[in-house]
């Protein structure tokens, strides 16, 4: 006998910490948040997740997203307890 789970019930979740820099701060409305996800979320999931969230994130040609203080590629997946930091593009001279 196969027993199918519900694919929601199925998928393990992970509080994760979001803290935002810059213009995304003002884009976000806030400096800091928890933020429940899937355990196989990836970088790059979170970040369109984000731009859905809060549509003006999409304004920025991009934006950096550092993990436990380490630059992330969008392939990373995270971790229960991991802080996200979303980091506007800085531009200098």
């Amino acid at each position: 006998m196969f027993l199918f789970k519900n694919d929601y019930l199925s998928k393990k979740k992970m509080k994760v910490s979001l803290l935002y820099f810059g213009v995304t701060r003002d884009y976000a409305n806030r400096d800091e948040e928890s933020m429940e996800l899937n355990s196989d979320q990836s970088v790059f999931t979170l970040r369109k997740n984000l731009m859905l969230l809060y549509p003006e994130l999409a304004q920025i040609n991009s934006f950096a997203v550092a993990v436990n203080e380490s630059y992330a590629t969008d392939e990373m997946i995270l971790k229960e307890g991991d802080t996200v930091a979303i980091i506007p593009p800085v531009s200098g001279g």
